[in-house]
């Protein structure tokens, strides 16, 4: 059913944003985006002439610009963030002024409106064994990222009726690309260095497409009057996976890279934890990626992405780059 329900996205034109941006105008909705394009990205330039499209460039800490669009906007996704371990811990001031500071003045314009917010399941923190983190365990976050997503997550409960996301770890192709997350990375490494390192390989911890977690905020907005308050961790089940086990998963695809296990040094990111994703599963919402069918794109991907290689990966991949079929 076509709607003219208006979605504002803060940083929509990053990995996730640019994804549900393209998923959220083929079902008719009107977008508005707003972003700083830290990374000179342009993600968004095939949408430039859809008449439900609009960018707006600029900084979230605005409040007088974001005070204006959300009351432009029905419905608000605050996917702008200073994102992971690293950049929070390099500039924590900022990462409170981006990841927390934003949905408390979201909150003061926009707080009847309908929001849908991405946390990580990162603020799980360190998992107890085998034991599965449901929705009702408890947020045991270990680094600031963590800590401002979940102090976000905290307020807006608090205060609107906000569906909330715990994602899993992201994976997968978009139009503004990541490295940087653990399959991403681990896959673009075997093949561009063909050298691995792993810290603490038996760390666990979920994964999901990205393509299926924009499916997932567009079914919940779809869905909102049924599931407004309510949290869900967003993740691929057959994916509770060790950084080992995610190693052995790329090794079916990709030959002939060598792993060093470092075990003299910890990961300063120290998640370590499986997560179960049985609340959004009997919703009748379930992601249609798997890791392998994932890593098979990102394979293709890189060949496309991937700058200043030699002319044996230009032409194809060289010797030990598996078949996908």
């Amino acid at each position: 059913m076509v709607t003219f329900e208006k979605v504002l996205i803060t940083g929509g034109a990053g990995y996730l944003g640019s994804v549900i941006v393209d998923k959220l105008l083929k079902a008719g909705y009107g977008v508005i985006v707003l972003d700083k394009l830290l990374f000179n990205q342009t993600s968004l330039l095939q949408y430039t002439s859809n008449p439900n499209f609009k960018f707006i460039y600029g900084d979230v800490r605005n409040e007088e610009l974001l005070e204006k669009l959300c009351k432009e906007a029905d419905i608000i996704i605050p996917l702008a963030a200073i994102v992971g371990f690293p950049a929070c811990a390099a500039d924590p001031q900022l990462a409170k002024e981006i990841n927390f500071n934003q949905i408390f003045n979201i909150v003061k314009f926009a707080k009847d409106k309908k929001i849908l917010y991405p946390n990580t399941n990162s603020g799980y923190g360190i998992g107890v064994g085998q034991t599965e983190c449901t929705e009702e365990s408890p947020l045991n976050p270990i680094s600031v990222y963590g800590s401002t997503k979940c102090e976000a997550e905290n307020f807006l409960r608090a205060n609107t009726s906000a569906i909330t996301f715990r994602l899993a770890t992201v994976f997968g192709v978009s139009p503004r690309m990541r490295t940087d997350l653990l399959v991403n990375d681990f896959t673009y490494k075997a093949i561009t260095d063909k050298y691995i390192v792993i810290f603490e390989k038996n760390f666990k911890r979920n994964f999901i497409h990205v393509e299926d977690v924009a499916s997932a905020f567009l079914f919940m907005l779809e869905n909102y009057e049924t599931y407004k308050g309510e949290i869900f961790n967003v993740g691929l089940s057959s994916a509770n996976l060790s950084k080992q086990e995610l190693l052995e998963k790329i090794q079916s695809h990709v030959k002939d890279f060598a792993v060093s296990y470092n075990d003299f040094y910890e990961d300063p990111d120290k998640r370590d934890y499986i997560v179960s994703n049985a609340k959004i599963e009997a919703t009748g919402w379930m992601p249609e990626w798997d890791l392998d069918k994932g890593i098979k794109q990102l394979i293709q991907g890189y060949q496309m992405i991937v700058p200043k290689m030699g002319a044996e990966f230009r032409n194809g991949f060289p010797l030990g780059y598996a078949n996908q079929t």
